[in-house]
C-alpha cells in the first residue's frame, strides 16, 4: 500500500508534526526556486500540472526557466495555494509593493 506525505505527517506525534509544520512554514518564507517551493508545499509536478491544466513536462520545463511571464508565475503560485506580490526595493527608500500588474497580464 502506498502512503503519501500527508499520511506520514499525520502519523507523527503531535509535537513532532507541529515542529515539521513550523519548519515547512519557515522554508516557505525564505528564498526558494519554484521547484523548492513546490516541494515545500508537498506537491508533485503531476499534481501541479493537473491544477494548471497542463502536462507534467511543462511543469518540469517551467521549473528550469530563469525568465517567464509574471502571469505564468502568478498562476503557478496560486495553484500552490499562495498569492504573488511584487516588491520593488531601492537603497534610498522603503520597499514598494507594485500594484496594477494583474490587470496588465490578464
Amino acid at each position: 500500500m502506498t502512503r503519501d506525505l500527508n499520511d506520514i505527517i499525520n502519523a507523527l506525534p503531535k509535537a513532532r508534526r507541529t515542529k515539521v509544520e513550523a519548519r515547512a512554514a519557515q522554508l516557505i518564507r525564505e528564498e526558494m526556486t519554484l521547484q523548492q517551493l513546490r516541494r515545500a508545499r508537498a506537491t508533485t509536478q503531476v499534481k501541479l500540472a493537473k491544477k494548471l491544466g497542463v502536462a507534467q513536462k511543462q511543469i518540469s520545463e517551467l521549473e528550469k526557466r530563469t525568465d517567464m511571464h509574471i502571469s505564468t508565475l502568478r498562476r503557478s503560485i496560486e495553484a500552490l495555494g499562495g498569492k504573488l506580490s511584487l516588491v520593488a526595493e531601492f537603497p534610498d527608500r522603503t520597499p514598494v509593493v507594485l500594484s496594477g500588474i494583474a490587470s496588465l497580464d490578464q
